[in-house]
């Protein structure tokens, strides 16, 4: 972590987290073959909500690992769990809820069902 991520006490701020658990997502994606905000096509994928309970601090130069995971998958959204950790303690836990949505210039953005190759990219084991 960079000092810049931490508060004037040495600890990292809160809004660090989501951006944590954010990146975790994506390199799950990522390692899933697939982009969640692909130049290709008009899908994404907007957050519904997110959410961190915090258990202990993490500081300047801690070392930590994010684990996400999906745990539910519905027709139009991808529910996650994370958990942050240092030496194998949880730090943090949160959540998030995403939408699927098709944006189309000159058309408002609506939810859509994820597309099957999506959905089965993410289900399956790592």
């Amino acid at each position: 972590m960079q000092f810049a991520e931490t508060d004037m006490a040495g600890m990292v701020h809160f809004s660090w987290y989501f951006r944590y658990m954010e990146e975790a997502e994506h390199s799950m994606w990522r390692h899933a073959g697939l982009s969640i905000a692909s130049t290709s096509d008009d899908l994404r994928f907007p957050r519904l909500a997110a959410s961190f309970e915090y258990r202990t601090p993490l500081r300047f130069e801690d070392e930590f690992e994010v684990v996400i995971r999906i745990y539910a998958i519905g027709s139009r959204e991808i529910r996650y769990a994370c958990t942050v950790l240092r030496a194998d303690a949880p730090v943090a836990t949160g959540a998030m809820t995403v939408a699927c949505i098709r944006t189309r210039p000159g058309s408002p953005p609506g939810a859509i069902d994820i597309p099957e190759h999506i959905a089965k990219a993410l289900s399956k084991p790592a």
